[in-house]
C-alpha cells in the first residue's frame, strides 16, 4: 500500500467492529485505492488475535490472501484487466482466445457471488467481496450487484472501486458508507516518484493532475506522451485512443487558461492562443467523447474526427 494511504486504514481498523457492510472507495485515477481496498481486504481476513495498523502478513488467512488463494475473497473486475482466469476456469483455447477481453463487468461475474456470500465462511472470518472499477459494471450487473447490497448475507463485506462514483446507480451509492481517497500532498508524491526511480517527476504529477501513480506511468511512457503532445494524430487501434485524448483534453485546458491569463495547469501546451471559450468547449466536448473512445467502430475515424474539431486559434 502507499505511505499516503496508511491513515485511511488506520481509520479503518479503528471501526473494524462496527464496520458497514458495503464500502465505497472512491477518487481520481492514480491514488492508490485498489492496492488500499485490497489492504482493507486482508486486514478483514487476517486471524491475527491483537489487531494491529496492518495485516499481520504471517497467518494462514495473510498468506493465502496474498498468494491469491483465499477461499474467503473474491475479486471481480472485467477480464482485460484480470491478470488469470478466476477460480476454476480454464484458459480459452482456439480461435476464442483471440477475442478481445471484455472492458465490462458481466452479469455472471455478479450472479456468480451469491453462492460465495451465501455459504459460511471457510477460516471462521468474514467473506469479502472487491469489485474494481465498479463504474465498469453495465446496467444488468449494476442491478444484480444492488439486489445483494440491499440483502446483504451475514457476515459478508462489499469493497467497491471506484474511479467516477457519479456514474453508478444512486441506489447502489445510497447503501454503501462512501471512503474518500484524496491526491497526496505535493511532496509527499514527489518523494514517492523519485524513491520509484521516475525521470522528470514533477513534470509528470503535474500531468497527472497530481496523482502520483499516474505520474509514474506517465513517466515511464514519457517518450510515447511526448510524441502525442508534439504532434497528436488519428491512431489505428483502440487502446491508443483514450492516451491522445487525454493529451489533446490536457493540452485543451491548458491552452484556455493561458488565454485566460493564467499558468497552465498539466504542462502540455504553452502555446499561446486568444480563444479560451473555443478550447474550453473543446475541452468538454472530450470528457464527453472519453467514455465513448471504449467502443469506437473505428478508431482512425474517431480520432480523426476528435482532432478535427480542434479550434484554430
Amino acid at each position: 500500500m502507499h505511505p499516503w494511504n496508511e491513515p485511511i486504514l488506520e481509520s479503518v481498523r479503528k471501526r473494524l467492529s462496527r464496520l458497514p457492510h458495503a464500502l465505497l472507495i472512491h477518487g481520481v485515477r492514480g491514488v492508490g485505492k485498489l492496492a488500499l481496498a485490497e489492504q482493507i481486504a486482508q486486514l478483514l481476513l487476517c486471524e491475527t488475535e491483537a489487531i494491529a495498523k496492518k495485516p499481520c502478513g504471517a497467518c494462514t488467512g495473510c498468506r493465502l490472501f496474498v498468494a491469491g488463494n483465499h477461499l474467503d475473497f473474491r475479486r471481480i473486475e472485467p477480464e482485460a484487466l484480470q491478470k488469470e482466469p478466476p477460480p476454476g476456469e480454464e484458459p480459452v483455447e482456439g480461435p476464442a482466445k483471440r477475442a478481445k477481453p471484455s472492458i465490462e463487468i458481466k452479469v455472471d461475474q455478479i450472479r456468480a457471488l451469491e453462492d460465495f456470500l451465501n455459504v459460511g465462511s471457510h477460516r471462521g472470518k468474514l467473506r469479502v467481496a472487491l469489485v474494481h472499477p465498479a463504474e465498469d459494471m453495465n446496467e444488468i450487473s449494476a442491478n444484480a450487484l444492488l439486489k445483494g447490497l440491499e440483502e446483504p448475507p451475514a457476515g459478508a463485506v462489499f469493497l467497491l472501486v471506484s474511479h467516477r462514483p457519479a456514474q453508478l446507480l444512486p441506489t447502489i451509492r445510497s447503501r454503501c458508507v462512501a471512503l474518500p481517497v484524496p491526491l497526496p500532498a505535493q511532496e509527499i508524491a514527489k518523494r514517492w516518484l523519485e524513491a520509484q526511480g521516475a525521470k522528470d517527476g514533477a513534470r509528470w504529477l503535474a500531468y497527472a493532475g497530481g496523482a502520483p501513480l499516474r505520474a509514474l506511468d506517465y513517466a515511464q511512457d514519457s517518450t510515447n506522451l511526448e510524441r502525442l503532445l508534439r504532434a497528436p494524430g488519428p491512431v489505428d487501434d483502440r487502446d491508443d485512443l483514450e492516451p491522445l485524448v487525454d493529451a489533446l483534453q490536457k493540452i485543451a485546458l491548458d491552452r484556455a487558461l493561458s488565454a485566460f491569463g493564467l499558468p497552465p495547469k498539466y504542462g502540455a501546451s504553452t502555446t499561446k492562443v486568444k480563444n479560451g471559450h473555443a478550447w474550453l468547449t473543446y475541452a468538454r466536448r472530450l470528457g464527453e467523447e472519453r467514455l465513448l473512445c471504449r467502443h469506437p467502430l473505428s478508431p482512425k475515424l474517431f480520432s480523426g474526427d476528435l482532432l478535427a474539431g480542434m479550434p484554430k486559434g
